[in-house]
């Protein structure tokens, strides 16, 4: 699905105006990006997390050249998908997890502290 068929599925939703379905779009998209930008993370329940993080500077293999190269450090943004839309897109998954949970033993209770004696 590309950005007009986004916007089209919008339209058909909501009954807005193609241009409408644009700025919403738009404003959505550019709020996260600014977000993350800044550092903040973006959380929508049952859908994911939008957040930045940074990587390490590292050094790479140019083939090629045949040799190596620095690669430097750098902010880049990642999404971490929630929960539902996990659950969504493989139910089976989500089933073996839950399944999993369950199967796990209850965590024990501490045991009940004995009465000083006087």
């Amino acid at each position: 699905m590309n950005r007009v068929e986004f916007i089209e599925k919008i339209v058909a939703a909501h009954g807005v105006s193609k241009a409408e379905a644009g700025r919403i779009l738009e404003t959505v998209t550019s709020t996260i990006v600014g977000a993350v930008k800044k550092g903040d993370s973006v959380s929508l329940v049952g859908f994911g997390t939008f957040k930045q993080v940074s990587r390490a500077a590292r050094t790479g293999f140019n083939p090629q050249a045949g040799e190596k190269i620095k690669i430097a450090a750098q902010k880049v943004p990642k999404f971490v998908a929630g929960a539902a839309f996990k659950a969504a897109v493989d139910p089976k998954a989500a089933k073996r997890k839950a399944d999993k949970a369950a199967a796990k033993p209850a965590a024990k209770k501490a045991p009940a502290k004995k009465a000083a004696k006087k």
